[in-house]
């Protein structure tokens, strides 16, 4: 039976901190539903906006991938493993938590909000060495961003997922193929898509199975991100 079911944006939890304007797909923190523990591997989705100046000081991570992909504004990062930088809009940043890793992000603007999605994905297996990558990616229709194998020039992730980028304009329709035993969930990071007819907005999410193609059409100008997983 196909199946697609949707998580919509204000379903979400949600804080505001004052400094940290938080949205939480999945339980995280102190948000917690039991119905909502994540999807497959993909286990955090969360939007937030920091305020200028201000951020995350060091804390520790272990066992985790975590991706962090900035919609506006400037992220800087530093943790133990010697990974650090400045992430833009266009720039992914991986991190394997593995082991053992401590970290922290601040705004690197003590003028303009950051905003920007954080994503954790349970990895294949505990104790990996730690590491940190992070790359400028061309978006241009369905744009591979991360993968297990690295293909394509993706950041590699220890974890059977894709994880796609896509930023359609308005009547533009982007597909991707979903092969047999294969999950989906869609997000929607800004603007208006319809999956497979089904109106998403801003903040929204859906879980797809039993689906062999998913048509994405962007009613105004989009940015999406498609986990393809096992």
């Amino acid at each position: 039976m196909i199946m697609i079911e949707l998580r919509r944006s204000n379903e979400r939890g949600h804080f505001d901190h004052g400094w940290l304007n938080t949205y939480h797909t999945f339980s995280f923190g102190d948000y917690h539903d039991p119905g909502q523990m994540g999807f497959r591997s993909l286990r955090v989705i969360n939007e937030d906006r920091v305020l200028p100046g201000e951020g995350f000081g060091t804390h520790p991570h272990r066992d985790m991938e975590i991706i962090t992909y900035v919609l506006s504004g400037a992220l800087a990062h530093r943790d133990s493993s010697g990974g650090e930088g400045v992430l833009r809009p266009g720039e992914i940043q991986h991190m394997t938590a593995g082991a053992g890793i401590r970290h922290s992000e601040f705004n690197a603007s003590q003028t303009e909000p950051v905003h920007f999605l954080q994503i954790w994905i349970l990895p294949e297996k505990n104790g990996l060495r730690p590491g940190y990558e992070q790359r400028k990616f061309d978006v241009n229709g369905m744009r591979l961003v991360a993968s297990r194998d690295g293909r394509d020039g993706s950041l590699r992730i220890h974890q059977n997922v894709d994880l796609y980028a896509s930023r359609p304009n308005p009547g533009q329709v982007v597909t991707h193929a979903l092969a047999p035993n294969r999950h989906a969930w869609l997000q929607v990071a800004r603007g208006t898509v319809t999956l497979n007819g089904t109106e998403l907005h801003a903040g929204d999410g859906a879980a797809v199975r039993d689906e062999q193609r998913l048509e994405i059409r962007a009613t105004e100008p989009a940015e999406v991100l498609l986990f393809d997983l096992a």
